[in-house]
């Protein structure tokens, strides 16, 4: 475990934060007239949520889905429909 000053710590924010982040210190505190004031630890990683193709097979897209693209465009560049 590291201990820096504040100072230190504003000066080398992004190396303590790397060097926490990489697992090459498991926490580092930070120090207020040499006493401990916080603590700079990693945080736990998160799962990630599947979420590409979470709603196959509940919908079909209808093969007109594209008919209506030059419209959508025309309204969308604030041009008049024909």
């Amino acid at each position: 475990m590291q201990t820096v000053n504040i100072l230190e710590a504003k000066t080398q924010l992004s190396r303590l934060v790397q060097r926490v982040e990489s697992g090459v210190e498991a926490e580092i505190v930070i120090a207020r007239n040499g006493r401990p004031a916080a603590r700079l630890v990693p945080l736990a990683a998160q799962p990630v949520a599947q979420r590409i193709g979470i709603a196959a097979g509940r919908f079909q897209v209808p093969d007109s889905i594209d008919r209506n693209n030059a419209l959508v465009e025309q309204l969308f560049a604030g041009e008049p429909s024909p």
